[in-house]
């Protein structure tokens, strides 16, 4: 009876550093922690800017008073409103109406030279449509006294008048209720509504819902 030869157990090697598996293994644990990280920071990368408080009608100073601040995720447009950690410029107004909650672009604020436009007062005792309100567009009509206990045919005296403040009146006991209106006018538009107005010429508003003149 012959004996078997009996062969040596193979004993497991210490991993080296050298070794390329563990190299490998270490390198794809690096890019794992790296792209959870850069995941984790571009969740958070939102920008504090400003936003209206209340309307800020055209024309009214814009103060820290005016506004809030709230955290947006802004991109690329980042540059085109103002942001919380700037100081606000001094000295500059609504160009145009800012509703509550809207975010101050930078082209809404301006200088005085910027507006371009002025509110001017103006009487309706005719109702409303339902979807006239501030910042929404209106034409303006007029009716000129004909002498006779009278008016003439109306004409169309401001085509697409921004609203920049809308007050509903209270009526006489009898009497019409009359809504005071602010509409913004041009240099130009001016002096017609202001000769309207001297004139007693009757005023109508009616919604343009276009938006524009």
């Amino acid at each position: 009876m012959s004996l078997g030869v009996s062969t040596p157990a193979a004993r497991l090697k210490k991993p080296s550093w050298k070794d390329p598996r563990l190299l490998v293994g270490i390198l794809l644990v690096l890019a794992s922690i790296a792209s959870v990280v850069a995941l984790v920071g571009g969740a958070d990368q939102t920008t504090e800017v400003y936003a209206a408080r209340n309307n800020i009608g055209l024309g009214q100073k814009i103060t820290p008073d005016e506004l809030t601040t709230v955290r947006v995720r802004l991109g690329d447009a980042e540059g085109m409103y103002a942001v919380a950690a700037d100081p606000l410029p001094a000295g500059q107004m609504a160009v145009r109406l800012v509703p509550r909650g809207e975010l101050l672009a930078k082209s809404s604020m301006g200088t005085a030279d910027a507006l371009g436009r002025k509110p001017a007062a103006i009487s309706v005792e005719e109702a409303l449509p339902k979807e006239v309100a501030v910042g929404s567009r209106v034409d303006v009509w007029i009716s000129v006294p004909d002498g006779k206990n009278g008016y003439g045919e109306p004409a169309l005296l401001l085509p697409g008048a921004e609203i920049s403040e809308l007050t509903p009146g209270s009526s006489a006991l009898g009497g019409n209720k009359t809504t005071q209106l602010h509409v913004l006018v041009t240099t130009a538009q001016m002096p017609k509504l202001l000769g309207a107005q001297a004139n007693k010429a009757k005023i109508a508003v009616v919604w343009n819902p276009a938006g524009g003149q």
